[in-house]
């Protein structure tokens, strides 16, 4: 391990519910839940004032909706969050070389690599400024870990959020972790967490105390082994900055059981198209084909074929994909499909089963789920489908009230809420999902033109000043 804290881990608080309450005025400092809303959603982030009331990330949303019935419940915009992230990650690269990001709101970044800290004064000058850096670049605000070590930098940034900063000295990383849960250790989940606990082990100091032998002999020989060393708060592991992608793969959860073998037929060449566009968007084809199918009774079967050659082609994979649903019984219904490619190349073998001579490739159509405008299997003129092109959340642009974002929508009715991230709260209407003059949008920037500075002050505005959340800034760990 390194003598001096130049490894910062980057966490954005409640990163996707932030990015909503910073574009949407009307949110701020109301709980707000992003994630699938229908009856078998699951939360992905709830703001912290959601938190309150017990919301958690993976959480059923009807679970949430139980204990929170007042938040404001929205759909994923991954575009924008994207949008927000990809700046971030600039910023991150600026200071660095070896960034290794680890999702859309957390990266881990190695200082010393980039000659931006060698010690632990520097290494602190460089988060501060980052926070700073993200605040007027997005409005956002983002919790810093430093350390020694991936793993305690993680630990750390998780200890200073909301909106703060942890420097973990070289040396002190045990006294950090002794009296914390055995679950804040990586790989301990809550099977071995109640393992452990039955043992009598319950810390991380409990757990050094244990010794290599008793860890061992309760958990076998690499796990034993590997907490007993991340208990000692070793961890060689580098920031590494490209990930091997080793697979591609959608997947969906459906509100109600599908028992029509036609409609699940659809959906698999739907999620199969989707699965392709992904995998020429990361530049990869793929050999292996794998379809997944959950029944109604929660069992889940996993078939997968293996292709003579990489393919990107959305015509081989859909009909790899149909063979394979060939050999799954959905008899009773099916609460979830997905479709996925692996065994990752980065080129293609055209035409693998000579399909057609002359025939040309087969375009990709539009996703409705990414395409607010895209027609799905439905017909498009019903009102079920109309209704589903404003979902909770998105931005929307009208003739006369200019852009807005969907409060809600049904019974061929839509309810928008006009405001932008520089605005006070809007007002609301009300229309029919038809209105000509009410179309899907781009969302609006969440900093327009410049930065803003650290006090929400400067060039544009934009909602830094409103941020609901004051963290508890800079600490440092000390034995």
């Amino acid at each position: 391990m390194r003598n001096q804290p130049t490894i910062l881990h980057l966490d954005m608080d409640a990163f996707y519910a932030s990015a909503e309450q910073a574009a949407k005025p009307s949110l701020r400092g109301k709980a707000v839940v992003v994630g699938g809303i229908g009856p078998r959603g699951v939360v992905a982030t709830a703001s912290y004032e959601a938190r309150r009331f017990g919301v958690r990330s993976a959480m059923p949303t009807a679970q949430a909706r139980r204990l929170a019935p007042n938040a404001a419940y929205l759909v994923p915009r991954f575009g924008f969050y994207r949008e927000i992230s990809d700046r971030v990650m600039s910023m991150l690269r600026e200071l660095s070389p070896l960034v290794e990001p680890l999702s859309l709101d957390e990266a881990f970044v190695d200082l010393e690599a980039g000659g931006t800290a060698r010690n632990e004064a520097s290494a602190r000058a460089v988060g501060t400024r980052l926070r700073a850096d993200i605040r007027a670049a997005t409005g956002l605000t983002g919790s810093v870990g430093l350390a020694a070590s991936k793993m305690v930098a993680k630990i750390a940034s998780e200890e200073a959020k909301p909106n703060g900063l942890l420097l973990v000295r070289a040396g002190t990383e045990r006294a950090l972790l002794a009296p914390m849960a055995v679950r804040v250790l990586p790989g301990v989940g809550p099977a071995t967490g109640d393992h452990l606990r039955r043992a009598g082990i319950s810390t991380v100091g409990e757990l050094a105390e244990a010794g290599e032998d008793e860890l061992v002999r309760l958990l076998g020989k690499a796990h034993g082994a590997g907490l007993y060393a991340m208990a000692l708060a070793r961890d060689e592991r580098p920031v590494v900055a490209e990930r091997e992608t080793k697979s591609v793969s959608v997947e969906d959860t459906y509100d109600v059981d599908i028992h029509d073998r036609t409609r699940v037929r659809l959906e698999v060449q739907r999620l199969a198209e989707r699965c392709v566009r992904r995998l020429r968007d990361s530049g990869h084809s793929g050999r292996t084909v794998v379809l997944k199918v959950r029944r109604y009774d929660f069992s889940t079967l996993t078939r997968s074929e293996t292709l003579r050659g990489p393919t990107d082609d959305p015509r081989v994979v859909r009909e790899a994909a149909g063979r394979l649903l060939e050999s799954v019984d959905t008899t009773g219904g099916v609460r979830l499909l997905g479709v996925g490619v692996s065994g990752l190349a980065d080129y293609t073998q055209e035409d693998l089963f000579a399909q057609a001579a002359g025939e040309h490739p087969l375009e990709v159509p539009a996703d409705p789920e990414t395409d607010p405008g895209a027609e799905g299997p439905q017909d498009p003129a019903s009102p079920a489908r109309a209704s589903s092109r404003w979902a909770a959340g998105h931005d929307v642009q009208h003739a006369v009230h200019g852009p807005g974002w969907v409060q809600g929508s049904g019974v061929g009715r839509v309810t928008v809420r006009f405001e932008t991230p520089d605005s006070p709260p809007g007002r609301v209407r009300t229309f029919a999902v038809d209105d000509p003059d009410l179309t899907p949008s781009d969302p609006v920037p969440l900093v327009a033109d410049g930065y803003l500075s650290p006090d929400g002050s400067g060039s544009s505005p934009g909602p830094a000043a409103h941020s609901p959340t004051s963290g508890p800034g800079e600490a440092t760990s000390s034995p």
